[in-house]
Parts: C-alpha cells; structure tokens; sequence
C-alpha cells in the first residue's frame, strides 16, 4: 500500500473512512478481497507470497492499514514483513496501544513501515523509520504515503482533497448505499505532479515523476488495487478495485461487513 488518505470524525455516520492504493510489482501474487482462510471474521486482500496484507478490516470493528517508508536500497531485506503487522492486528482484540506496546520491541525486525490501526474507538499511526515511534491520530484529514505522516506529497494532497470533497457533498447516513465512485476515480488519477512538488527521496527524478501520481501505470511495478472503506458502529463497507499491468481492471469486489455481537 502506497498511498493512504482518511477522515476521522468528519461525517456523523461514519467514524472514519479511509481510501487508498496498493502499489506492488505485477509479477507478486497476491488473492483479491475476501475473507481470512483462518480467520472469517476478517477481510481483505492478501499477499500470497508471505501470507501478509496491506489492508484488512474486520467484522469486530477493526481494521489496519500499511505502508512502506521509501529508504535506500530499496531492495533490502528484512526477517519480517510489513503484512504481518496488518494481519496480526486485524485478528487480535486487544486495542491499539497494548498492541503497539508489544510491538515496539520487535519493530526493527520489519521493513521501514508507516502504519494505521483502528481498533473500533481510537485511531493510532505507528512507524518504524527511523525508529519506532506511535501517535493517536486527531480527528480530522489525514493522508500517508511512502514519507512521514500527513507530508504534504501531490498524490496525498489530491486523495485528501477528493475525499474532503466526496464529506462535503453529503453521502447517506447508510454506508451500503453511498456511491463510492467519485472517490475511485480519484484513486485512479495518473497525472504527473510539477517537478517543483515532487518529494526528493533519492530515487532520481525521473523515478519520482512516474510514482507522484495517486495511480502509478507501469508493466512491472505499479497501482495493484484501490480500496474504499466505510466505517460505520454496525458495520464496514469493503470495495476493493483490481488492475493489471496496463491499468485494466481485473474485478470489483463490493461487501458489507455487519459487525459481530
């Protein structure tokens, strides 16, 4: 996951909303939205490679979110995987403090992360870069890419914004029949941003032109999937958008997620 935009407190029906896009090489496999094969009760896609996710929720109103920190080399390996922390806290039930104080000492283990954790009353983020280090997240907008939290990048700025228009537009009190398609196709914006903007991370300037957008197109590397969630006390809307190399849409997968007694 790559780019992360939310709003916490922002509409009295939804407690938090949150939209973002998995940016991953083509050639990794990964199983579309769905429910966990060992725990039912969450849902989302998953990484078939480590067995990890980027993006989960979970029918106890719960629900976690990962990206990466861009450091160099970007290649480097690390003893465990950023999806393990979204899938460990999206099957747990303990709330989001006592899960990141377990964490804390193992963090260095995982590749440089910025992580959201939802655990159904509070909002944390959490990173690893460039040390471990966690913070309640206010109500409000927010967005994180493959930087610091809330940095004012052009593709978290663009998401932030969409999703601000998309509250400021008045969906409907049931998450079920809200129309979630402005917000996709703000994920699926592939404009370039202005050399003046763009973020310098090391990676050259021809590199960060082509990642600056919201949707990244590439054969290799690029935007897997964008995702909308609505968080709503008796329930979450899961809509999960699938791409190719090319940018063609795979499948769409739209639930709803009722939330257990």
């Amino acid at each position: 996951m790559c780019l992360i935009a939310l709003a916490s407190g922002r509409h009295p029906a939804y407690p938090l909303v949150l939209i973002a896009n998995r940016d991953e090489l083509h050639a990794r496999p990964a199983a579309p939205a769905g429910p966990d094969p060992e725990h039912p009760q969450v849902y989302g896609g998953r990484d078939l490679l480590q067995g990890g996710s980027w993006l989960l929720a979970s029918r106890r109103g719960r629900l976690a979110a990962v990206t990466n920190v861009r450091v160099r080399p970007l290649d480097a390996t690390f003893p465990r995987s950023r999806g393990e922390l979204v899938r460990g806290f999206a099957v747990n039930e303990s709330d989001a403090d006592a899960w990141l104080d377990a964490l804390a000492p193992v963090a260095g283990e995982h590749g440089p992360f910025n992580l959201l954790l939802w655990d159904g009353n509070a909002l944390a983020f959490a990173s690893n870069h460039p040390r471990f280090e966690r913070q309640p997240v206010a109500p409000g907008l927010h967005a994180v890419s493959n930087g610091a939290f809330d940095a004012p990048w052009p593709k978290s700025n663009l998401s932030s914004r969409a999703l601000s228009a998309w509250l400021e537009r008045g969906p409907p009190a049931d998450a079920r029949e809200a129309d979630v398609s402005p917000l996709l196709d703000s994920l699926a914006d592939r404009t370039p941003a202005p050399d003046a903007a763009l973020p310098d991370t090391g990676i050259g300037l021809e590199l960060e032109r082509r990642l600056s957008p919201p949707f990244v197109r590439d054969p290799t590397y690029g935007t897997r999937c964008s995702t909308v969630v609505l968080v709503q006390h008796g329930g979450i809307r899961f809509v999960e958008r699938r791409f190719g190399p090319d940018a063609e849409v795979l499948g769409e997968s739209d639930a709803w997620l009722p939330r257990d007694p």
